[in-house]
């Protein structure tokens, strides 16, 4: 956790106070969730299975890897590089499933009901809302003052984890890219809808659609959502880097976009929460 002075990134008078989560073990919060499974459920001796765009796979093999556990990740083709050389480094099998993460997601159901290997879900699973919700107990520990958090949604375990958390006591404001509305569209509908699946931010925040567990944990608790550019993204990521020389993948920097780009404007004096939530990207792509 840092906190710092809005004005370094054009936001005079607001205090932003950032919460590290690409410091975490697999550089990203989704460690969180993919321990809590690891420890709390039953593993069966095939192992996990799990798909993901490609943070939730690298948190998941590094904790089957801590855990002596087999597991396999389906990724989609739209995986970044950095991520597909962490996931083998941690010594999970590998398997691309498709062009994005639904597809991905329906080739580790079909592997886990031929293996008899324990599926965990990238969002949609109580464990992993758990584990995620975990970020908000230590913000609210780390700066028990702020006015409003900002975090990325994708899937919607973390931003459902945090709200569940939260309860109302702080506003909880979701940011996704244009190119991928998923929460957006859901409580427009008042339920789950399919959305687009794209922008530069595919690999950790487009999903088909948001969890059915986290669903009405939003509508109750999350204040509101934004949609940020993934020109906004890029600026944020840059941002980032000359201001305090944080390398943050896009859907890492996502939520700083909102503040940046003044998608979601806090009002003067107030200190704003930042998840800073993952790092697993490479210099040339931040670029």
């Amino acid at each position: 956790m840092i906190f710092v002075d809005g004005a370094d990134f054009g936001l005079a008078g607001t205090r932003i106070a950032f919460k590290l989560e690409f410091l975490q073990h697999a550089g990203s919060f989704k460690a969180r969730g993919a321990f809590n499974n690891l420890l709390s459920r039953e593993i069966p001796a095939a192992g996990v299975v799990a798909a993901s765009g490609g943070n939730h796979g690298c948190a998941v093999a590094f904790a089957a890897m801590r855990t002596r556990r087999p597991a396999t990740i389906f990724i989609p083709q739209v995986c970044s590089p950095a991520k597909v050389e962490q996931i083998r480094s941690y010594g999970a099998r590998l398997e691309i499933g498709g062009a994005l993460y639904n597809d991905a997601l329906i080739a580790s159901e079909a592997h886990a009901r031929t293996s008899g290997a324990l599926p965990i879900h990238a969002y949609d699973q109580p464990e992993t809302l758990q584990g995620q919700g975990t970020v908000a107990m230590e913000f609210e520990e780390q700066a028990d003052a702020l006015d409003a958090v900002l975090v990325a949604v994708g899937g919607g375990g973390l931003i459902g984890g945090m709200a569940a958390w939260y309860a109302g006591r702080v506003p909880v404001i979701g940011v996704e890219p244009e190119a991928a509305p998923t929460l957006t569209r859901a409580l427009q509908a008042g339920e789950p809808v399919d959305a687009p699946a794209g922008g530069i931010a595919a690999d950790s925040l487009a999903p088909k659609r948001v969890g059915a567990l986290m669903f009405p944990i939003a509508q109750r608790y999350v204040e509101r959502t934004v949609l940020v550019s993934d020109e906004a993204i890029r600026d944020a990521q840059r941002a980032l880097w000359k201001a305090l020389r944080i390398v943050a993948e896009p859907g890492g920097a996502a939520a700083l976009a909102a503040l940046t780009s003044a998608a979601w404007k806090p009002s003067p004096g107030q200190t704003i929460g930042v998840l800073l939530c993952g790092a697993n990207t490479t210099a040339v792509e931040f670029k």
